[in-house]
């Protein structure tokens, strides 16, 4: 009968996911995964079948947590003041491994190689951006942002903002918390 393994896979994946989020995919070794884990390259193997199933499953955590994250928070505070407060939040939370989005970073660290992990990476920043459209379509609704703005466009704007904001949360030279005083406040002129 085999041995019933004694580990916490979601607790791996979560240390995986802090490994790839700091390093990226070509910066994280197997060996690297195999430390940080504590696992042997058989136990690796088992339980992941490869590094680029590992990292699937790691960017799949990141994205789903961010999603979870931002839709707490407009059942909360409602859908617009979520926006403004979501860019200061992202950047401030010190438990985070890195500031930069883990999918933005594997979008432009894979996509030249057409890696199929740039494909999902992308997909999950199309499911945030749809997510963040809905929230600009139910201020919208709410009577909070006027009717002539695009909530699409809105969308699309508001991520652009919030990546090059993550970027330049990683730069010491740059006031993050000032920009992300801008991109909240610009919400208060639609």
């Amino acid at each position: 009968m085999p041995r019933k393994p004694s580990y916490d896979r979601d607790d791996l994946i979560e240390r995986a996911r802090d490994i790839f989020w700091r390093r990226g995919w070509a910066g994280t070794s197997l060996k690297d995964l195999e430390k940080t884990l504590d696992l042997r390259p058989g136990s690796f193997y088992a339980a992941f079948g490869s590094k680029d199933a590992l990292y699937e499953l790691a960017m799949d955590k990141y994205a789903n947590d961010g999603v979870i994250r931002l839709k707490e928070l407009a059942d909360t505070l409602g859908p617009l003041e979520a926006l403004k407060s979501h860019p200061k939040l992202v950047i401030q939370n010190t438990e985070n491994a890195a500031k930069a989005c883990m999918l933005a970073k594997t979008f432009v660290e894979l996509h030249i190689h057409r890696h199929p992990l740039a494909a999902r990476a992308n997909e999950h920043l199309a499911k945030m951006q749809s997510l963040i459209s809905d929230l600009f379509i139910q201020a919208q609704a709410a009577g909070e942002i006027r009717s002539q703005h695009d909530p699409a466009q809105l969308g699309r704007r508001y991520q652009s903002d919030l990546l090059g904001l993550r970027v330049s949360a990683e730069r010491d030279d740059i006031d993050a918390a000032a920009i992300a005083d801008e991109i909240s406040s610009g919400l208060d002129k639609l």
